[in-house]
């Protein structure tokens, strides 16, 4: 396993890597409509953790793809991602007011600014994986890639868990219901951004994309119990957002239902499982090792 591995340096590489390609994929903001254009491009550019997008490359990585050709996916999932944030901001759904330390999409352009560019950037994830030629995948393939990212991104999904977060305010809810909701909420992207970094790489073994699977629902769910753990501890200059919306909104959370200490211990728990399921992989898995153990212990 290899010893002089940086997680810091594989971070910002990725980080660096997908902002320049989604830049390149993204409409100029002078092209008409001018309004929405630059919507876009303020959701998606900027300070982000980029967590997905770096699956992407880490999981194609273990299965020896080279980065040029995981571009188009991790692009993709990073536009899902940023299209959901927009809708979750909205006063309607979350009323956050800030999104990664600066004001949400629909405070910097409204709110019908702000929907239209959400709906246009989930439309353009799907352009980017039926069109984009830097990854060498036939027509099975990229099907393949559109519906694992679809079916992550619906009511099966990212927004079936959101449907499901807001059902359960103001209620009495156990552990499972709980985690039922963070797999679609939080867990399907993450599962898909494994998915389709697998997906590119063609002689990938069904145990191995299994294993790779497993690792994935993990840190899914303890990217979730961080998140909620955050919302209680987090300092709102380094996190981005406001603290104890959770409480305010009485949104049921990791935290609430288990203490804070318990919560925690939930999170290692599951780190370890993702770790152990990587134990036949070399060190080209070693960015996934890291990035397991890194969500955490990360302060935003």
């Amino acid at each position: 396993m290899a010893t002089d591995f940086s997680l810091g340096n594989y971070l910002d590489t990725c980080r660096e890597r997908v902002e320049l390609a989604l830049g390149e994929r993204l409409p100029d903001a002078d092209i008409m409509p001018q309004s929405l254009h630059a919507a876009m491009r303020y959701a998606v550019l900027g300070d982000g953790k980029r967590i997905r997008p770096v699956l992407v490359y880490a999981a194609g990585q273990a299965l020896g793809v080279p980065p040029d050709q995981l571009d188009a996916p991790a692009c993709a999932v990073e536009l899902i991602h940023a299209y959901s944030l927009i809708h979750d901001d909205l006063p309607a759904m979350d009323d956050d007011e800030l999104r990664r330390g600066r004001p949400t999409t629909h405070m910097a352009f409204g709110e019908a600014t702000a929907v239209l560019a959400g709906d246009a950037l989930q439309t353009l994830a799907f352009q980017v994986l039926c069109r984009d030629d830097s990854t060498p995948a036939d027509a099975q393939t990229r099907l393949a890639m559109i519906d694992a990212l679809a079916v992550a991104s619906g009511s099966r999904g990212m927004v079936g868990g959101q449907a499901l977060d807001l059902e359960a305010i103001g209620r009495e809810i156990d552990l499972a219901q709980l985690e039922s909701i963070h797999v679609h909420k939080t867990g399907a992207l993450i599962l898909a951004s494994i998915r389709l970094g697998a997906l590119v790489a063609a002689g990938a073994g069904t145990q191995q994309v299994r294993q790779l699977e497993h690792y994935a629902k993990a840190i899914g769910l303890a990217f979730q119990v961080q998140d909620d753990i955050l919302d209680v501890v987090g300092d709102p200059d380094i996190i981005g957002k406001t603290q104890g919306k959770d409480a305010v909104a009485d949104k049921p959370t990791y935290p609430a239902l288990l203490g804070l200490g318990e919560a925690r211990e939930k999170a290692r728990e599951l780190i370890q499982s993702a770790i152990d399921s990587l134990q036949d992989f070399d060190e080209k898995a070693e960015p996934l090792r890291e990035i397991a153990r890194y969500i955490i212990v990360r302060d935003r």
